[in-house]
């Protein structure tokens, strides 16, 4: 039940700080937001799964909270998941959990990580790219997977050993891809959709470089 709050109480935070006036006014912004939610479920649909809870995916949160900022970000991946879930790729016992380390955590993570590279790394096109797009998603699916494994021992599902040797390994092969898929989708929107990236700034990145 904890888990449910905290997991409701920060989408419901994160729904009261959108702008909901400039965004029910902006076409374009609400196709991209939903754009984005959609964009996630096939990924999230294709899962193994290796026992009850412990399936793995792509995530590609990363591309969405640099692409929405965090609230939207936060709320079009809520909405995935409710999507994922009513489509019985996952079960609603379970979409607190998910919810909290699937998409909450994830999320915040990826956009925490691209503002401590905007505040003290160098503000160049490639440095957005590698670092706070490849590299933040490939540290974004380490820390999912590994609270999702703490979460599984802790709460008794699993025992350290079973989580260890059937899903903490498989994290190494999950690594490169998840950064290749996420620095692949940021540098085509970096390209040529640029107004679409809320966390790109021309003038950052680009000008007087």
């Amino acid at each position: 039940m904890m888990i449910w709050i905290m997991a409701v109480g920060l989408v419901l935070l994160a729904a009261w700080r959108v702008n909901w006036p400039a965004l029910l006014a902006d076409k374009r912004r609400q196709h991209l937001c939903f754009g984005g939610a959609i964009a996630l479920v096939p990924l999230w649909m294709l899962q193994a799964g290796i026992r009850d809870g412990l399936e793995i995916h792509f995530l590609g949160l990363t591309t969405l909270a640099l692409m929405l900022g965090w609230r939207l970000g936060l709320l079009m991946a809520t909405l995935a998941l409710l999507l994922v879930t009513g489509f019985g790729f996952e079960t609603w016992s379970e979409f607190g959990v998910n919810l909290l380390l699937g998409v909450i955590l994830p999320v915040s993570f990826s956009y925490f990580l691209f503002l401590v590279t905007y505040s003290y790394l160098y503000r160049h096109l490639f440095v957005y790219i590698f670092v706070a797009g490849f590299f933040n998603a490939a540290l974004t699916i380490s820390v999912k997977t590994a609270a999702l494994a703490a979460y599984m021992v802790w709460s008794g599902e699993y025992s350290w050993q079973i989580v260890q040797s059937d899903y903490l390994t498989i994290l190494p092969l999950l690594l490169f891809p998840e950064a290749l898929l996420n620095g692949m989708a940021i540098t085509l929107l970096v390209v040529f959709r640029p107004q679409w990236m809320c966390t790109f700034y021309d003038r950052d990145y680009l000008i007087n470089k």
